[in-house]
């Protein structure tokens, strides 16, 4: 497959970066959303372009990064769609207020759902234009790599053209050793475990046009933050790819959503893909922690046993402290965008032990019955272990996590 060509990185220096947008991002100043920003594409002009950005709680980013996307976009054909998962800070309301100027602007402000990949998906399925572009909200991508990267696209040179932070001529930036180390691992596992053969198949900022992504949305996992590894592993052979180097920039403003539990979600986004979605992300992330569960169970009931307890009293202990276990790690992995707290946090503990007590009489009746029938011990036991396990995932989803509480 045809490699990107070695280009030098773009630099500050280099481009002359507009000076508004540095200024602005010094001194945090906020312009009047009624200012008509100057040579701005016309309304009613054909789009392009679609440049969609993921936010949530990127406020303080918001207006540098359209006067930089204004600043090497051309006056006319563009667009820019912030899909906002309901900030706090209040970036959607920005957003629109922005927009009443600006009629390349729009915003989609998501209620009750969490998580990059997905807002990505629903930001291209909400545009109409030929070409799709991907950047975070958050500066760190270099905007002045668009124009080629739509140069690329409309030559018919590439179906995807993807911003490097691995290929030559590129860098990750002043990242510290922590971060470099988890990057290189996820970078080599996507590329090992999914066959993906970019340099940077876990880069956030990338072109794609129209009918390479709607031939492959309709088998997109939508989990995590890796919409590019979601759409590369999905795609069929003779996808043409491109990659263009660029240095990654530093957080100007906010915080960083990069995590532990982000690698758990790439994980999820791995398994899925290679058991071709024929389970939900979230039943698996659940399974999941039901297998931690086991573990820290066995744990619990020989220490008990090793400290002299009789097997009903260690036993009783183990399962208590697994069944809390659980409901402590899913409430952070599985249902991390329901994640329960304060007063609810305990009536959730209440209805998950119920929940998982109600499964553990569904296990053991299921279990006895296959065995009578099926005299193999393994058989009936795994038969016990799917029928509680399902039970717990359908149940405590409904009453614990409230996924079928009207608004949510």
């Amino acid at each position: 497959m045809e490699s990107a060509p070695v280009l030098p990185i773009l630099s500050i220096g280099q481009l002359g970066y507009d000076a508004a947008v540095v200024q602005l991002s010094r001194e945090t100043a906020r312009p009047s959303p009624s200012a008509e920003p100057a040579a701005l594409p016309a309304r009613g002009s054909a789009a392009r372009l679609s440049v969609i950005v993921p936010t949530f709680n990127e406020r303080d980013n918001v207006e540098a990064l359209l006067l930089g996307l204004e600043a090497v976009l051309p006056s006319r054909g563009w667009e820019v769609i912030f899909v906002d998962d309901d900030s706090p800070d209040g970036t959607a309301e920005l957003v629109r207020s922005l927009a009443r100027a600006r009629p390349h602007v729009r915003c989609i402000q998501r209620l009750g759902r969490r998580g990059l990949s997905s807002a990505v998906i629903e930001g291209f399925l909400a545009s109409s234009s030929p070409c799709l572009a991907v950047i975070d909200g958050d500066l760190q991508h270099d905007e002045r790599l668009l124009p080629a990267m739509l140069e690329l696209l409309e030559s018919d040179a590439a179906d995807v053209v993807v911003g490097s932070r691995y290929t030559e001529g590129a860098s990750i930036g002043r990242w510290d050793e922590r971060r470099a180390r988890m990057s290189r691992l996820a970078t080599w596992l996507g590329r090992r475990v999914l066959g993906v053969p970019l340099h940077d198949p876990m880069s956030g900022f990338f072109m794609i046009r129209r009918p390479a992504f709607e031939s492959v949305m309709r088998g997109l996992s939508g989990t995590g933050y890796k919409i590019l590894l979601d759409v590369l592993s999905s795609s069929r052979p003779g996808l043409r790819w491109r990659e263009l180097p660029y240095e990654f920039r530093d957080r100007r403003a906010g915080a960083s959503k990069v995590d532990s539990l982000v690698l758990w979600e790439y994980l999820l986004l791995l398994i899925d893909k290679l058991l071709g979605r024929r389970l939900p992300p979230r039943f698996t992330s659940f399974a999941l922690v039901g297998g931690i569960g086991v573990v820290i169970h066995l744990a619990v009931l020989a220490s008990g046993m090793a400290a002299g307890l009789r097997f009903p009293v260690s036993q009783a202990l183990a399962t208590f402290v697994a069944m809390t276990s659980n409901f402590a790690l899913n409430n952070v992995l599985t249902y991390r965008d329901r994640r329960l707290r304060g007063a609810r946090l305990v009536t959730g503990l209440i209805s998950f032990y119920a929940v998982c007590a109600t499964g553990a009489v569904a296990n053991v009746g299921v279990a006895s019955f296959v065995f009578e029938r099926e005299p193999s011990w393994w058989v009936a036991g795994l038969a016990g272990v799917a029928v509680g396990t399902v039970w717990n995932y359908v149940m405590t989803a409904l009453f614990t996590w409230g996924a079928g509480r009207p608004g949510r």
